[in-house]
């Protein structure tokens, strides 16, 4: 059965989703009167979710800001990167992503949470975070508020329920919040999120513009095996350091399979030098890869998975800051256990981390 662990008790309680609005079928999201969540400059990672469980764990995500085509610089061009080129942040004047058709919306993306058939939600938390510092200067108080339609619904209003990290380093204002929606996402089902007024800035700066949101769901799924399923959050600064996430009483058997994702923000597709590593039993260190994700760095500004990647709206090969990826651990778990640690590192972007989460195959 799925757990709400002791770690949760240390984060503050203060924003609530919108209920009164979530479940309205039309109309525009209720003001909220609620104070903005508290924040912190650094949050230590911590489980957030952990459940014992026949399923899995899958993820929407996408961007909130990309390049402005314009005249050439000199450099990458807009449409180039856009396409997956290499190019960076702080190489481009930056605006916003707004698929929608709300006049009254600065932003908003969309992208597909895939569920197979038969599943029921058991968690599900959405993240969001990027940038307030670029040519223009975002207030901080609105960093904990977003709105968010599940397929065929209408925005909602969601406040951040935790501590909000925030924290100005290195030419830029990053911050990150989330917030439960087990309810909305458990009610809704599978099909495209779409979420707007990420709190976001635009223009362009040495820093870079950058940010965007990601959706983590967990489910219970009887057809599927048996997997741990973890779920870790914080705020970290990465630059010339690492930070090491260590899953605990996870109970895998030899050769076990599963999968691993993180989010991170601001780093940038050709600066070399970082990693996520995994080290799991007697076995070396081992660095995680995967299509579009090098070893040597895979905060490469990427929403990507193994397989059929899920769709989303627009899906920019090249997204700018923002990293949402997944990784298969096939063939590296090769020896029994009960933990496993993952050390990501950036030697030379500035970046923070904000997400770890695991689905392992389980000892019956």
């Amino acid at each position: 059965m799925p757990q709400s662990l002791g770690p949760l008790l240390r984060r503050a309680t203060v924003g609530v989703l919108a209920l009164t609005a979530l479940w309205l079928p039309g109309g525009s999201p209720a003001a909220s009167a609620a104070p903005p969540a508290p924040e912190a400059g650094g949050i230590a990672f911590a489980e957030r979710y952990h459940a014992l469980q026949h399923g899995g764990i899958v993820r929407a995500a996408n961007s909130s800001v990309t390049c402005r085509p314009g005249p050439g610089q000199g450099g990458p061009s807009c449409p180039a990167a856009q396409a997956g080129e290499q190019g960076a942040n702080g190489d481009f004047d930056t605006s916003y992503i707004d698929v929608d058709d709300d006049p009254n919306t600065y932003n908003s993306s969309r992208a597909e949470v895939r569920l197979p058939a038969g599943s029921r939600v058991t968690y599900a938390r959405l993240y969001w975070g990027g940038n307030l510092r670029v040519g223009e200067q975002k207030p901080p108080q609105d960093s904990g508020r977003v709105l968010v339609a599940e397929p065929g619904g209408s925005y909602k209003e969601l406040l951040a329920d935790t501590v909000v990290g925030h924290r100005v380093a290195d030419g830029a204002d990053a911050f990150q919040a989330s917030a439960d929606v087990t309810g909305l996402v458990r009610e809704s089902g599978p099909g495209p999120y779409t979420v707007a007024q990420v709190n976001v800035a635009g223009g362009r700066s040495q820093a870079g513009a950058w940010g965007g949101w990601t959706l983590v769901v967990a489910y219970e799924n009887p057809a599927e095996p048996l997997r741990s399923l973890a779920l870790w959050d914080g705020f970290a600064p990465l630059r010339s350091g690492a930070r090491e996430m260590r899953l605990d009483h996870l109970g895998y058997p030899a050769g076990a399979g599963g999968r691993v994702g993180l989010v991170a923000y601001n780093g940038d597709r050709g600066t070399t030098g970082d990693s996520l590593t995994l080290t799991a039993g007697h076995a070396a260190p081992v660095d995680l890869a995967g299509p579009g994700n090098p070893a040597d760095d895979v905060l490469n500004s990427t929403i990507s998975e193994p397989g059929d990647a899920t769709a989303r709206v627009p899906a920019y090969g090249n997204t700018l800051g923002y990293d949402s990826d997944v990784f298969d651990l096939a063939g590296l778990l090769r020896d029994a256990g009960d933990q496993a640690t993952f050390r990501l590192r950036s030697q030379r972007d500035a970046a923070w981390a904000g997400v770890l989460f695991a689905a392992v195959d389980a000892r019956r």
